[in-house]
């Protein structure tokens, strides 16, 4: 392990973890740490690179974060928990889930994808475009090598076909937004293939738990608690 996550730790009982998305740091579930301490054990997590944790020196990649979410769950004694992964945070999640089912409790994936395609084109497109601009300074610039690392997470990540996802054991809800950078198609075939999932779809766009809390809160608690 070569880094020290930042995290923000409230509440008691089960474990229950917070991943953010891309580009963000623990700060996008404010409008859900306290409200879920109330209930768990909330360990909201800073990812590799993200917010205050440390870039350190491993691939920069969803399955490092998965790992490096291994370590911090046997840093902290944390021998099975409720993951929440947001985007990117999703794609943590779902990877973890694969990896290590006797791991995870229950799991909420929001706005996850498998691949690049599940990403409507008008957000994706920029994206590509970003990444490659940022790849061509990257040797001479420390901030579009950073930033080609970020976008690329988009680009090149996680790529995982539905078939895999029969790996994940984990009771789980799959949620997001009516109007949602994930293609509706893509979040509906990913509950789909996850034996037994759960589908919620709330008014809003990709980031709901952030602009409409109650509903995305009240979404998961029922599910946590069912």
């Amino acid at each position: 392990m070569d880094i020290d996550h930042f995290f923000i730790e409230k509440g008691q009982g089960e474990a229950l973890i917070l991943l953010h998305g891309n580009g963000e740091n623990c700060d996008y579930f404010q409008g859900q740490t306290d409200e879920f301490a109330r209930f768990f054990h909330v360990y909201a997590i800073d990812t590799r690179g993200h917010g205050k944790t440390p870039r350190g020196n491993a691939p920069f990649s969803i399955r490092q974060f998965a790992d490096d979410l291994l370590d911090f769950m046997d840093a902290h004694q944390i021998g099975k928990a409720h993951l929440l992964g947001f985007s990117d945070g999703g794609n943590i999640a779902m990877i973890f889930a694969m990896k290590h089912p006797d791991r995870v409790n229950r799991l909420i994936l929001n706005g996850a994808n498998l691949d690049a395609k599940g990403v409507k084109p008008s957000v994706q497109i920029p994206i590509e475009i970003g990444y490659r601009i940022a790849r061509m300074f990257a040797r001479i610039s420390q901030t579009a090598k950073l930033n080609a690392e970020m976008l690329g997470l988009m680009v090149n990540d996680p790529n995982v076909l539905p078939e895999e996802l029969v790996k994940i054991q984990a009771k789980t809800l799959v949620i997001a937004g009516t109007k949602d950078m994930i293609k509706d198609e893509h979040t509906r075939l990913i509950a789909q293939s996850i034996p037994d999932a759960q589908l919620v779809i709330l008014e809003g766009n990709h980031f709901i738990a952030n602009r409409c809390p109650e509903a995305f809160n009240d979404a998961v608690l029922k599910f946590l608690k069912g």
